[in-house]
Parts: structure tokens; C-alpha cells; sequence
């Protein structure tokens, strides 16, 4: 068995609202069921029961949520959400805040144990300007379902945890031009590993197969591609919209870009550790 250094914890993210903004930190505490106060709280729509996703509104991304304190487990994540122009709001109140800004009756809600849901989608959006037959073979706009299953009990769409290698970042620069603004945000990754200056191409394809272990503690299992879709083109923060990212992914890379992937060993992540593959 090969066991390898593939670089260095250069960033950690948690979103304690699903699609909201999050935080970046210098510890991340990993549990078996993700990282603490990681997408503990969504937005439910009144009108269609769907989770609301920045997949379907974008505006989501102008709000940004962050932990009022270090959660003591996964599922624990008191939250404090700000509008755009910084207002914060009570989360007792948040309901009506929320509904007014985004136009639409939506209920904040905290995950359940046990609980399934699903996130809204548009169809004739949910991958920008690239075909739905590109990137899901056999679908089209008209067959598209409206929404898609989260993990039971959890608003992960398809993963506990989300890594994404800079090499990676810089690959893609290269393939779309250097006026391209690839910061991880567009990602929405937890960890961001740096990577070595040789470390060339989808960096993470190499990573699958076997077990990536973070820091002394931690041991992440189960990768797979992440599939990628409009939210990486959206405008947020002093990112603007660029539709490039998602056509260029779809072209390069079958529409995949980082890894999801599942815990095989709780702890706790600082920037700096260093990441190893281990096949």
C-alpha cells in the first residue's frame, strides 16, 4: 500500500445556512456525519415543500450565515444570517426576513433526524448554458425532475464532506484564460488543499480509490467526482457571474470538478495540516 503527501490544508469553509455564504475558519471539527454547524439549517419553500437551493435562486448568495458559536456536535449550529447590506437578522424572525427578500413564503428549518427532503431545481437553468444531455445523459429540459433527493436527515446534496485541490483552480485558469476569478468560494468546498506547483490536471482524480487523511485525525473515504452545475457561474461577493466555468467543466471534465466524499475518522482539521493519500 502507497502512501503519499499530496499537499497542505490551505483553507476551511463551513455554511451552517444550505446555500447561504459561509465561514471561513481555521479549524474545522469533523464528526462521522460532517463538520460541525456544515448545512445544519436550509430554507424550505411554502409553495412547492422543496428545499431552497442557490441551484434555483441565486439571490441566495447575497445572504451569508455564520455560527454564533463553535458547535459542540454536527448538528449543532446556533446561526446568525445577514442580508447584504449587513443587517442581521433574528432568527425568530427570520421567516418573514427571508420570504420578503427572496420574494416567496420560505420557512427556516433545522435538519431531522431521519428526515428526507429535496432541493428545487429549474430545469431549464440548473447547468446554465450547457445541455442537460451533456452532462446527465438521457435527460433532457422537458424530463428533468424539478428537484432532487438530499441525503436523509441532512441537507447535503450528495456528500458529507466536499474537497478541492488548487492545482485544480489553476488548471481550470489555464483552460478558461487568466481573466478568470476561480476562487474556491465558487466551490463551495470544506477543505481547500494547496498543492505542489507539479501536481498538473484534474488533481483530485488521483486522489480516488483509496483514503485521504487530514491533519493526525482525520480520514476521508468514499471520494467520488463532484459534480458541478450553475451555482459555480453565479455572481457572489466581488465574484462576478461567469458562465465560462461551468462550459468549460462540462468540455474538460464530464462536468466534475473536486471531490465528495464520506468520513472514515472524526477530529479536527487546522490549516496547515498536511493531507496524504493513502491508496
Amino acid at each position: 500500500m502507497a502512501r503519499r503527501q499530496v499537499g497542505v490544508v490551505r483553507e476551511l469553509y463551513r455554511y451552517p445556512v444550505k446555500s447561504m455564504l459561509g465561514e471561513r475558519l481555521d479549524t474545522l471539527v469533523v464528526g462521522v456525519h460532517g463538520a460541525h454547524g456544515d448545512r445544519v439549517w436550509a430554507l424550505r419553500e411554502a409553495a412547492t415543500g422543496f428545499i431552497v437551493s442557490a441551484k434555483k435562486f441565486a439571490k441566495m448568495l447575497e445572504l451569508s450565515a455564520r455560527c454564533e458559536r463553535e458547535p459542540a456536535a454536527a448538528d449543532d449550529a446556533p446561526v446568525r444570517i445577514a442580508l447584504p447590506d449587513g443587517a442581521v437578522i433574528d432568527p425568530a424572525a427570520a421567516a418573514d426576513a427571508l420570504s420578503r427578500f427572496l420574494g416567496r413564503e420560505v420557512t427556516l428549518e433545522r435538519a431531522r433526524p431521519k428526515q428526507h427532503s429535496r432541493a428545487g431545481i429549474d430545469p431549464d437553468t440548473i447547468f446554465a448554458d450547457v445541455p442537460i444531455e451533456q452532462v446527465m445523459p438521457g435527460l433532457t429540459r422537458d424530463t428533468m425532475p424539478p428537484s432532487f433527493s438530499l441525503i436523509n436527515g441532512t441537507f447535503f446534496d450528495s456528500a458529507e464532506i466536499h474537497l478541492l485541490a488548487t492545482g485544480t483552480l489553476a488548471h481550470l485558469t489555464d483552460l478558461i484564460g487568466p481573466d478568470a476569478r476561480l476562487d474556491a468560494r465558487r466551490f463551495r468546498p470544506n477543505i481547500l488543499v494547496e498543492t505542489d506547483a507539479d501536481a498538473k490536471g484534474f488533481v483530485e482524480d488521483g486522489w480516488l480509490g483509496g483514503t485521504i487523511e487530514v491533519g493526525a485525525e482525520v480520514r476521508i473515504a468514499s471520494a467520488q467526482a463532484a459534480l458541478r452545475c450553475v451555482m459555480t457561474t453565479h455572481r457572489q461577493s466581488d465574484l462576478p457571474r461567469d458562465l465560462r466555468i461551468l462550459r468549460t467543466i462540462a468540455q474538460s471534465h464530464r462536468a466534475t470538478l473536486g471531490l465528495f466524499a464520506s468520513i472514515g475518522a472524526a477530529g479536527a482539521v487546522k490549516v496547515g495540516d498536511s493531507v496524504w493519500f493513502n491508496d
